[in-house]
């Protein structure tokens, strides 16, 4: 979704001069900073009835600067490096690591208090399901939390990376599952959230988001994890998120993420019978 690379763009804007050797690491700058940074313009979109208006965002510049980050790192490993180490110095065992995009990421933002130590937020806006994918390990394998809670797919639909089929999608996020699972991590899979449009793409999403679900949900009973379906309780009759609920048609806001909560809260509790 292009929200994710235009206010969530992670890590740091790469230059020709910071282009790094093949040795080099690729996380030169010691703070990467946070890319849920309450600035005003995420504040707007959680806050349930206000204007949300892209055309006001830098998102030619965003984007170059997006492209040249990947260079240096796809998937963005540099983003929770030093949260990571951390974690783990803590010693402190999370109950649950969220992850994906800035669905996740923004639920922070709505919603802080529903983030601590042990329930930790590992979302990166923009990203698609192979980025998500090779995080898994370096933001939520090596962490040890008893559950993850995944959600992805919407920019996998939205072409962010390249076009990429169902069964691309659906096998990147089995791949998530079975390394979870071979981890001795419980997980809890959510359904890809509903929306209709994309600002300034061509896409048309509804149809295939539903279709991605139905095949996200035979995944989840396939594998035997807990599946919470956000869709069905954010979706309107056109398959795009409800109005009251979103302000930009793409991410919820503090009233979605609210409803978003409590489903998450139930399959969080089912997934530690």
């Amino acid at each position: 979704m292009l929200l994710g690379l235009v206010l969530l763009a992670p890590g740091c804007p790469a230059t020709a001069a910071d282009a790094p050797s093949p040795a080099a690491d690729p996380c030169p700058r010691a703070a990467m900073g946070d890319i849920r940074a309450a600035s005003a313009a995420i504040q707007q979109m959680m806050t349930p009835g206000a204007k949300f208006d892209y055309t006001s965002l830098p998102v030619a510049a965003t984007l170059s600067a997006e492209a040249e980050r990947q260079k240096r790192d796809f998937p963005n490993l540099c983003q929770f490096r030093d949260a990571n180490a951390k974690v783990v110095a803590s010693g402190t065992r999370p109950k649950v690591v969220f992850l994906g995009d800035s669905i996740t990421a923004l639920w922070q933002v709505a919603d802080p208090g529903f983030f601590s130590p042990t329930m930790i937020n590992r979302g990166i806006g923009g990203q698609t399901t192979p980025q998500i994918e090779l995080r898994f390990y370096p933001d939520v394998v090596a962490l040890h939390p008893r559950i993850v809670h995944i959600i992805a797919g919407t920019n996998d639909v939205a072409e962010i990376t390249g076009p990429a089929s169902d069964a691309t999608i659906v096998n990147n996020i089995r791949a998530m599952i079975d390394i979870a699972q071979a981890n001795g991590i419980k997980v809890v899979l959510g359904s890809t959230p509903p929306t209709k449009s994309f600002y300034g793409s061509p896409i048309r999403p509804a149809p295939r988001v539903k279709a991605l679900n139905a095949q996200l949900s035979q995944l989840a009973r396939e594998k035997k994890v807990v599946w919470v379906d956000y869709y069905a309780k954010l979706t309107d009759p056109e398959g795009g998120m409800l109005a009251a609920y979103s302000n930009d048609g793409v991410h919820p806001n503090r009233d979605g993420y609210a409803v978003m909560r409590l489903l998450a809260e139930q399959a969080i509790a089912r997934a530690t019978r």
